[in-house]
């Protein structure tokens, strides 16, 4: 029953993050934002919102550092899927193509983060009624963020306004279609995404691997598979901006949504009760949300036989820091 669970709520988000995808290239293109803004704060919103699920569940059940794992090990997993996007999709130079257009996006991602790590290395401990003074720092940060998002970003209100598109294309739906369509596949992947996870982490328990570990590993690859359907059809359509957009933009509404959770934990700051081995966590996602940050940026080819070596790099990073952890002894 726990794998007849597991597979067809799965089927469910794959259909909704395809849906989303198109979707949210669809209001991009009727309301002349762009797939790059669509993708770092709508889309990212919505599929991000399995992590902070998943980290509420686990708060109330009073599995910390099962919340936080997912949520650190989500911003590694975003980050191998870039990378895992350029070396599927090496034909078409992903990365190459929207060169210069995320570098705010994932500034942002990578500041944020460290805030987090920092703040559950120090151990700070001050709080505004139950809540942490440093989740709410954190919070305030990515909202921050993406507001910084919103007002740079070619199309939003304040910001250098985009070109219109020159002619209608067919196939796109309309606005209204696209919006409610956007909503309804957003509430399809709220609703089943619990039930993966609980599925999920019933499969993983006979393990043996702590909480810490499973978060990291299984529930952040898990609730980051709305992403990884998400980017791919984001491609196909051509959105790349859309696809980039939605991995930095994902890494930074984890970090909102970390400092959110504190909100339902009720023993002290959240940030203060992780375990100190999960800023490891952290900081292997700041440092591959720095390298997806540099292939961005850097306008040079560099390719090992038909692909780009930061893709490598990612994909190589991701797995390779794994395995770090677990030898660390967060798995044991």
């Amino acid at each position: 029953m726990i794998w007849l669970t597991f597979f067809l709520s799965a089927a469910v988000i794959v259909l909704a993050a395809i849906k989303l995808a198109e979707y949210g290239d669809a209001i991009g293109y009727r309301t002349g934002l762009g797939s790059m803004f669509i993708g770092t704060l709508l889309v990212a919103s919505a599929t991000s919102l399995p992590e902070l699920l998943t980290a509420i569940n686990s708060i109330r059940q009073d599995v910390v550092d099962l919340a936080a794992g997912g949520m650190l090990g989500s911003n590694m997993f975003n980050m191998f899927l870039l990378g895992v996007l350029s070396l599927l999709f090496f034909r078409q130079r992903v990365l190459r193509r929207v060169a210069m257009k995320h570098a705010l996006s994932g500034s942002v991602a990578m500041f944020v983060i460290g805030l987090a790590t920092f703040f559950i290395l120090a151990r700070i401990g001050l709080r505004i009624g139950w809540v942490g003074l440093d989740s709410l720092l954190v919070a305030g940060t990515g909202v921050g963020g993406m507001w910084l998002i919103w007002t740079n970003v070619p199309g939003a209100p304040g910001a250098p306004s985009a070109p219109a598109p020159e002619a209608e294309e067919e196939g796109i739906p309309s606005l209204r279609r696209a919006v409610v369509g956007f909503a309804l596949a957003a509430t399809v992947l709220v609703l089943a995404s619990p039930h993966l996870v609980r599925s999920s982490a019933a499969i993983a328990d006979a393990t043996g691997l702590s909480t810490g570990f499973i978060g990291t590993l299984a529930l952040a690859t898990i609730t980051s598979l709305p992403e990884l359907v998400t980017i791919i059809a984001a491609v196909r359509l051509g959105a790349h901006d859309l696809a980039v957009g939605n991995l930095f933009g994902s890494n930074i509404f984890n970090m909102f949504a970390l400092g959110l959770t504190d909100l339902f934990y009720t023993r002290g700051p959240l940030l203060s009760a992780i375990s100190p081995d999960l800023a490891l966590v952290g900081l292997l996602g700041l440092l591959l949300t720095g390298v997806g940050l540099i292939g961005n940026q850097a306008r040079l080819d560099r390719l090992i036989w038909v692909v780009e070596l930061d893709g490598i790099l990612l994909v190589v990073g991701y797995l390779v820091g794994l395995g770090f952890l677990y030898l660390r002894g967060i798995g044991l």
